[in-house]
């Protein structure tokens, strides 16, 4: 069953009561919601949801995928697709399907997002995609494993890295602290 809007809508909820400080910053996410855009389709150029994974090692340090279009260094995720369950279980396949890292080594540090990343995506033509918003729900994962196949046709390399090296400040302050 795909992802509903009333799961999309229960989730930022959830973490907004957590973080409420973080309600402007996702007001667009709100709107899109209170329209009843699908927001589990990329065809939506208003914006859309898109599922992240942080996935750390046992010696905290979190995996890093090159990703081929955007040519930079990312942490695995993307597109919801119809057979996700939910955004965990989303966020739980792109990794998997990124790295061929399988989701029975892999455990789920809880069931909300640590960090919900508005960011806008340029246009691609050559897939006749405008500009657009992701609101990118990223769950954070613990493991022991290694990657095993990379998804050729997105990604071209992995690397773990240690997390105070995570871009986002907001994020990279919020994984230190689950993993301490």
């Amino acid at each position: 069953m795909p992802i509903t809007a009333a799961h999309i809508r229960a989730t930022l909820d959830d973490y907004l009561a957590t973080h409420p400080a973080e309600k402007p910053l996702l007001a667009a996410l709100a709107e899109l919601l209170d329209a009843e855009a699908d927001l589990s389709s990329r065809k939506e150029f208003r914006g859309h949801v898109t599922a992240g994974a942080i996935l750390a090692d046992p010696d905290g340090r979190i995996l890093h995928i090159r990703h081929l279009a955007l040519q930079r260094w990312l942490l695995p995720g993307g597109h919801l697709e119809t057979e996700d369950e939910s955004l965990l279980a989303a966020a739980q396949r792109e990794l998997t399907e990124e790295t061929g890292i399988p989701t029975a080594v892999v455990t789920p540090a809880g069931h909300l997002p640590i960090h919900i990343d508005a960011h806008p995506i340029p246009a691609n033509p050559a897939k006749d995609e405008a500009e657009h918003q992701h609101f990118d729900f990223r769950f954070l994962f613990r493991t022991s494993a290694d990657v095993v196949e990379l998804q050729a046709e997105e990604v071209t390399a992995a690397a773990w890295r240690d997390a105070d090296t995570i871009a986002d400040e907001v994020l990279r302050d919020r994984v230190l602290h689950a993993l301490h």
